[in-house]
């Protein structure tokens, strides 16, 4: 590194006239302001092909904006922790949203797995809770994990609401990973090209009374992550129970896609 030339301002002493000029230029010798060159110009955004018309559906369906009122499920207390996870997911398959999209259907053979957790729990798809605030009412809500076929994973989210519970997000994907930070849900899945994943951030929406996908973006992964083994699928599986997730707790908290 080359080094920094010192400039020492020398303070002359003087006096009348000689001194108010010596307080007056002060370090003469320090050098002033200097020329970054020419700023770019400034270039707005530019529509291409303005004649075309606006698409007047969307293409594919997140599930965004899709709630449901969870029947059968009755909390006075608004605490979502003391729910069985389980006698939600089931509850919940009856439920009926006022915009259906089709992503909170479960295939038959999940379903059927599901109704039988109590007697097989070896085989409960349902994963153990998780819970946070995301909406920011100062109560938690419950995050569910439903385990598909194909290494998919279905993710809820659920809210107390007027003494019962109403599903917030519903959505399926084949993630790498689930994390809470802050008050949003940041599902991570892989992309179609080497080294890269989609990053999808939910958080929750006051107008629209649910979680949407505020951001959704592809990202190169990290090298600390490129060789990250993968987790063994034969892992011991056991009976969901919670996992709380404290609101004081660091920024970032995983969630991991096995059953614990």
């Amino acid at each position: 590194m080359r080094p920094r030339r010192r400039v020492r301002c020398r303070t002359a002493v003087a006096l009348g006239a000689v001194a108010g000029l010596a307080l007056l230029t002060g370090c003469g010798s320090g050098g002033g302001l200097r020329s970054a060159g020419r700023t770019p110009d400034a270039v707005g955004p530019a529509r291409l092909w303005p004649w075309l018309p606006p698409a007047s559906a969307a293409p594919y369906d997140y599930g965004e904006g899709e709630t449901a009122r969870i029947p059968g499920i009755e909390m006075p207390d608004g605490d979502v922790h003391r729910l069985d996870p389980v006698a939600v997911v089931r509850a919940g398959l009856t439920a009926r949203p006022a915009r259906s999209s089709g992503t909170a259907d479960l295939p038959a053979d999940t379903v059927k797995q599901i109704n039988a957790c109590r007697t097989e729990p070896a085989s409960c798809p349902v994963l153990r809770p998780y819970f946070r605030d995301l909406t920011g009412d100062g109560r938690d809500e419950m995050v569910l994990g439903i385990r598909l076929a194909d290494h998919q994973l279905s993710v809820r989210v659920y809210m107390p609401q007027s003494g019962g519970l109403t599903r917030i997000l519903s959505t399926s994907d084949a993630v790498i990973s689930v994390e809470l930070a802050g008050r949003d849900l940041i599902m991570r899945a892989p992309s179609a090209i080497t080294g890269y994943e989609y990053r999808t951030a939910w958080s929750w929406d006051a107008r629209q009374r649910a979680m949407l996908p505020t951001q959704d973006e592809i990202q190169r992964i990290p090298s600390s992550r490129a060789q990250r083994p993968s987790p063994s699928a034969t892992a011991p599986p056991t009976r969901p129970t919670a996992a709380p997730v404290s609101p004081t707790a660091a920024p970032s908290a995983g969630i991991s896609a096995e059953r614990r």
